[in-house]
């Protein structure tokens, strides 16, 4: 036998302590002894013994209560009985006190031998299934996922701290039927378990809403696996819930990053003009958006104004090319009934309109020098007068203005004031170009085309690989409101579920002057320029969708493909 094993032997008799000793000695077992219930108990307290043999009848004790105290101090040791006055009552009193065995005096050896070798075989078992429970159970309690146990009778069988939170499962609730726990909630889980065990197959179920009674909403993913045993029938299931609630918060973070107030684009300088304009929202500073013209200054400036606590207030936007200078004046500031020819009524500016909100100065680089200083005051003051008016009204408002000139080449050149530019360049948010951001185009595209499915009612699923190509090569000098103004042609054009080149308008398309290349040339493609082969390759060779593409005849076509 294995000499790691060790044994204690108790009994009131010297003689019979060292016959027994000696005998399991023999075998290469470890063996201590003790004569009574206090030697004993003190054994254990310092040695684990794997088996004890215990006398029944022990001088002035009881060794049913020393079987007792072993099966206190240390649950995992055997313990077999034996006495010389075999009794019924006991016997059963051992066994079901925990003893392995009850032997009657005298011991024979082939039966004290087989004894030990059975008992021993039995801790050894137990002591596997005790690792095996342990390291189930470090499992259970190491895994952050809830883990559910269902037998094979559709009973709980157990289920770890996590379930216990996500699912409200208590003691209590083991060995009861799992579809009839009621727990406060719809109840897909459990319906989906004993679908498991009922179609001896896995089920899944992806980010599904959990909803208590209390109010509280989870968002999880389910996943039911059946157990199934050496002879392949199925002994039970095993659940796993994945409380993914905070991935999809972060997940509805990101989607809103990518749509932030309604602008579209999640590449890096997007990004981080994002969090610049929401660190910005509730500095009450003047801001100069720019940009080319297309890149969505007007969107940002919103954003400026619909991320800040002036959101409830007014957001009055002004295109200021679009007035000459006395219409603007009078469009900023208001004016007075009889100001100038046709001012019939008294009028309300726009400064005035913006109270308590925000105005934002489209083109600030077209205003007049009279206009400038006027709007210097403003800045300055928070004052100004109606036209024809002499009373001066104050207004609280943010100002922020865009432009897509250099202001500072203009304020070089003398015809944009210095200390405006300084005060309305306070912080600048720079808006890049579409051919900058070309990462982009795919999300742009695909809104722009859920746009124009609904304006058009239109069914258009997608971009084709050719103009997909053609969008990422293309500089965009109108950059997104081209982008857009393109996706709206093609919708109204296309005639299938997919927008091809020959839909998109053709001022997409340029060609070199003179004469075309021959097919089987490979010409080096620059300046946005098709080459015959590649019209030709975006059309699957219809030659006159081609000759539409490169702005000639198909008779054109015709020749160069002879040539």
């Amino acid at each position: 036998m294995n000499s790691n094993y060790r044994i204690l032997l108790v009994d009131d008799e010297e003689g019979i302590r060292f016959t027994l000793g000696s005998l399991l000695k023999k075998e290469g077992l470890q063996v201590d002894v003790a004569a009574g219930r206090t030697d004993a108990v003190a054994g254990f307290q310092t040695t684990q013994y794997d088996l004890a043999f215990i006398d029944i009848m022990l001088a002035g004790e009881n060794g049913i209560d020393l079987l007792r105290d072993i099966k206190t101090i240390s649950p995992g040791t055997q313990v077999v009985m034996f006495t010389g006055c075999p009794e019924v009552e006991s016997a059963a009193e051992a066994l079901r006190q925990g003893a392995f065995d009850y032997l009657t005096k005298p011991i024979r050896y082939d039966t004290l031998m087989a004894v030990t070798k059975h008992a021993l075989s039995a801790k050894q078992m137990n002591d596997e299934q005790d690792r095996y429970r342990a390291n189930i159970d470090a499992i259970f309690s190491s895994v952050s996922d809830a883990i559910i146990m269902v037998d094979r009778e559709e009973r709980l069988a157990e289920f770890n701290a996590a379930a216990g939170v996500v699912c409200g499962y208590t003691k209590d609730c083991i060995g009861k039927p799992a579809i009839e726990l009621g727990l406060g909630c719809a109840g897909a889980c459990r319906r989906l378990i004993v679908k498991v065990l009922q179609d001896q197959a896995p089920q899944k179920l992806n980010r599904i809403e959990c909803r208590k009674d209390d109010g509280t909403v989870r968002v999880v993913s389910f996943t039911a696996t059946p157990v199934i045993n050496a002879e392949g029938s199925v002994k039970g299931c095993v659940a796993v819930i994945r409380d993914e609630t905070r991935l999809d918060e972060l997940e509805k973070g990101l989607q809103h990053r990518n749509r932030f107030y309604h602008i579209i684009g999640s590449s890096l300088v997007m990004r981080k003009l994002y969090t610049l304009t929401e660190a910005l929202a509730d500095v009450q500073t003047t801001v100069l958006i720019y940009g080319e013209s297309g890149t969505g200054k007007e969107l940002f400036a919103a954003a400026l104004h619909n991320a800040g606590s002036r959101r409830q207030g007014p957001f009055v936007k002004v295109n200021c090319s679009a007035l000459s200078e006395n219409l603007l004046e009078s469009e900023l500031f208001g004016h007075t009934r009889g100001a100038f020819t046709g001012a019939i009524a008294d009028k309300v500016g726009r400064f005035e309109k913006a109270h308590g909100g925000t105005i934002f100065l489209d083109e600030i680089g077209d205003i007049s020098p009279a206009m400038q200083m006027r709007l210097l005051r403003v800045l300055q003051e928070h004052e100004f007068e109606r036209v024809g008016d002499s009373a001066t009204r104050k207004v609280n408002v943010r100002v922020i203005t865009a432009t897509h000139h250099d202001l500072a080449e203009k304020v070089r050149q003398g015809s944009f004031r210095q200390d405006l530019y300084y005060r309305i360049n306070v912080v600048r948010l720079e808006l890049p170009p579409l051919r900058e951001r070309t990462g982009d185009i795919p999300q742009l595209s695909a809104h722009f085309l859920d746009i124009f499915n609904v304006k058009f009612e239109k069914s258009i699923r997608l971009l084709s690989d050719d103009v997909v190509n053609l969008f990422n090569r293309h500089t965009w000098p109108g950059n997104v409101r081209e982008l857009e103004h393109a996706i709206e042609h093609a919708c109204i054009i296309c005639r299938s579920d997919i927008i091809t080149a020959a839909d998109l308008p053709q001022e997409l398309f340029s060609t070199r002057k003179g004469d075309l290349p021959a097919t089987g040339t490979s010409a080096h493609v620059s300046n946005n320029q098709l080459t015959l082969e590649e019209a030709l390759a975006m059309t699957d060779g219809n030659k006159s969708r081609a000759a539409r593409l490169l702005g000639i005849s198909r008779r054109t076509v015709y020749r160069h493909l002879v040539e």
